[in-house]
């Protein structure tokens, strides 16, 4: 019997990497079920090249593969946390700070740790974004020598790219007595790296062998002695028919191989057609591996030998030529989009999803709704009774994370006011799917609204569901929308006009979300730019409103900027205020990381040329303090989600607050003469 419920794939190893690019490539073949990709950080370096990294032969970007973008491309959604451990009994993967996620069917491709690394002074190797964060804080001068602990293969192969990387600095190799042979020491003592067998104390390298998570252990599942999950010929847990494992955490137990990255590529094609089998409730096929894998190591000065189990050749050009044909071409293979089924151009998604500024006011006002914008309505009373709504088509297919940034985004309106949220409920557009799948969505979606919610004290009272009738996407999870209504009090509330001559600008973050997502959308995007953006995005701003309260009348104006861009609406502020031109400081405007080059490149999102209309204000009571580039110009109209506030203040409340917190920024000043 076919299990129901999604299948989830636990980690972005090669195996699950080569699974998506299959999918990607051949969609028919994709199970007919939501699918999602866990891993804790949005890219995977390929290991093959990792020595070259080190090294300085490549760049990182050369050997990364972009987990988010590969994931889109095959109709599958992304979720970024660490794993925790599996509840095989309620079929729950366990995250880090977040609500487990329910399986029909599991993947497990996690990876594996050092070995020892808890009892040995120095940093693991793994997980590799650690150790390449401690070699790159390392002196390539110091006298001290450098040392890499473990001899093995993965050991002797560091050192020797360490040699490349830093060639003035001793670098020892610490080895086991007896454990090198005569033509490794000698290749180790041309390249002067001394081998020694005495343990020290000063910060080493622990190249000790590879080990699987310690939780998978605890999960109740067999492992053999390095922690590896031991599966049968189909690649399933013993024991687990719906559980599936595959690179360095599993081992087959009838026919154990070598945790290496050439058995984690060799096993993704049967992992992928057995779990599309398993989906479709076909029957599953044995896997049979070859005794021995021909590897390539790589010497560090443009050579490498061959090895296949104990036999090894010496080390030639030729093949160091080889190595890396293969591994560009491996590389090669995730980038080309033309091999791939092309992605129609679409329209962006968060808040730049909203109706342009021009057709909205022409609406508003054939409706007889014209009047000064504000970010919430005052409802009377004491305190105040403040009310806004607020909400936006699926902006990552994560259901947990964009339920947050919805209810962040949302609850701006509110902090922009000077209000405290005390309530919040939600309207909750489903996708078209099965039952159990709703369920999840709609479950992980209130569980980040609700995270958003409680940290402010505040509390989801209430709200509606819906399904929508509207094709059902790939992956599923982008189909959601969620909008909010939000409550807030507060004694004193702030409008959005009222900015008064000598008043300091304040932001309070970046500008740049817009075009970042627009690049991510298209695959040009740096997946480091995206996950530094969302960390930020990700940040509740309340506490900022508490700190802009103690200056009391100090505050003359605040809004939020969102959809329509820094301009935009500043220029609702400036509607508001009277006889009042600003000066922007475009030189201290800040950017998320990414967003300059890439609109410097001409991307931009699907909102901005209609955000551009607001351009207009710099004819008049908008000036700029130097001549802007284009990359510029486009910044102050780029459509934010979970934007930053922008505050009209005193002097002396500005230089208060930008010395209290480095979340503001002081980005220009208003003077007198527009009337």
């Amino acid at each position: 019997m076919t299990p129901s419920g999604p299948l989830l794939l636990a980690g972005g190893g090669h195996s699950h990497a080569l699974l998506l690019k299959r999918w990607a490539m051949n969609p028919q073949l994709r199970p007919k079920r939501g699918v999602v990709l866990v891993n804790r950080h949005p890219t995977a370096l390929y290991s093959g090249m990792v020595p070259g990294l080190i090294a300085g032969i490549y760049r990182r970007d050369e050997l990364s593969l972009n987990l988010p973008h590969l994931c889109d491309r095959a109709g599958v959604a992304f979720v970024q946390a660490e794993v925790l451990g599996v509840d095989s009994q309620r079929q729950h993967l366990l995250l880090q700070e977040r609500p487990s996620l329910r399986f029909g069917l599991l993947s497990l491709d996690v990876g594996a740790e050092t070995r020892n690394a808890d009892d040995l002074a120095g940093v693991p190797i793994k997980p590799l974004e650690t150790a390449l964060q401690f070699l790159s804080q390392q002196d390539p001068h110091d006298p001290e020598p450098f040392r890499i602990v473990g001899a093995g293969p993965a050991g002797i192969e560091v050192a020797l790219a360490l040699r490349r990387r830093w060639p003035n600095r001793a670098l020892e190799l610490q080895a086991r007595t007896g454990q090198l042979n005569a033509t490794t020491r000698a290749i180790l003592h041309r390249a002067e790296i001394q081998c020694v067998t005495d343990p020290i104390d000063q910060p080493t390298l622990l190249c000790t062998g590879s080990r699987a998570p310690s939780w998978l252990a605890d999960s109740g599942f067999a492992v053999d002695h390095d922690g590896r999950v031991l599966t049968n010929p189909f690649l399933q847990l013993e024991g687990y028919p719906h559980l599936f494992a595959s690179g360095d955490c599993a081992v087959m137990e009838s026919q154990p191989r070598p945790a290496s990255g050439v058995w984690a590529v060799r096993s993704a094609l049967p992992l992928a057609k057995n779990l599309e089998a398993a989906c479709n409730g076909q029957r599953l096929k044995r896997w049979k591996p070859q005794r021995h894998a021909l590897q390539l190591v790589g010497t560090g000065n443009n050579t490498a030998w061959m090895q296949r189990g104990r036999a090894r050749t010496q080390a030639f050009t030729l093949l160091w030529t080889l190595k890396q044909q293969i591994d560009r071409a491996f590389m090669a293979g995730f980038s080309q989009e033309s091999s791939m089924v092309a992605a129609q151009p679409m329209a962006c998604r968060g808040c730049a999803a909203k109706l342009p500024a021009a057709p909205l006011t022409a609406a508003l006002l054939q409706a007889g709704l014209q009047g000064q914008a504000e970010d919430a309505a005052n409802l009377g009373g004491t305190p105040a009774l403040l009310q806004s709504v607020d909400g936006f088509p699926a902006l990552v297919s994560d259901p947990w994370l964009n339920g947050r940034l919805t209810s962040l985004h949302a609850c701006s309106d509110l902090w922009a006011c000077g209000a405290k949220v005390t309530s919040a409920m939600a309207v909750i557009t489903l996708p078209a799917s099965h039952p159990t799948e709703q369920q999840e969505l709609l479950h992980q979606t209130l569980a980040g609204v609700q995270s958003v919610l409680v940290e402010q004290g505040a509390s989801l009272i209430g709200g509606h569901t819906l399904e929508s009738r509207s094709s059902t996407p790939s992956p599923t999870t982008l189909g959601l929308q969620v909008a909010l209504s939000v409550n807030g009090q507060s004694s004193a509330p702030w409008a959005k006009g009222g900015i008064q001559p000598g008043d300091a600008l304040l932001l309070s973050r970046p500008l740049g979300v817009g075009v970042i997502f627009a690049a991510a959308m298209a695959g040009v995007a740096k997946p480091k730019d995206v996950e530094a953006t969302l960390r930020t995005m990700n940040q509740s701003q309340h506490h900022l409103v508490a700190a802009l309260q103690k200056h009391g009348a100090d505050i003359h104006a605040c809004t939020d900027v969102t959809g329509f861009g820094l301009l935009g609406h500043l220029g609702e502020m400036l509607q508001g205020s009277k006889s009042i031109t600003i000066q922007l400081w475009t030189d201290r405007i800040p950017a998320h990381p990414g967003a300059m080059d890439l609109l410097a490149q001409g991307l931009a999102s699907s909102l901005a040329p209609a955000n551009r209309d607001a351009w207009s204000w710099l004819e008049g009571p908008v000036q700029l303090n130097q001549s802007p580039s284009q990359a510029c110009l486009e910044l102050l109209v780029d459509p934010q989600t979970c934007g930053p506030l922008i505050v009209a203040c005193t002097a002396t409340a500005a230089e208060s607050l930008t010395a209290q917190d480095s979340a503001w920024i002081q980005v220009g000043t208003a003077g007198s003469g527009h009337g």
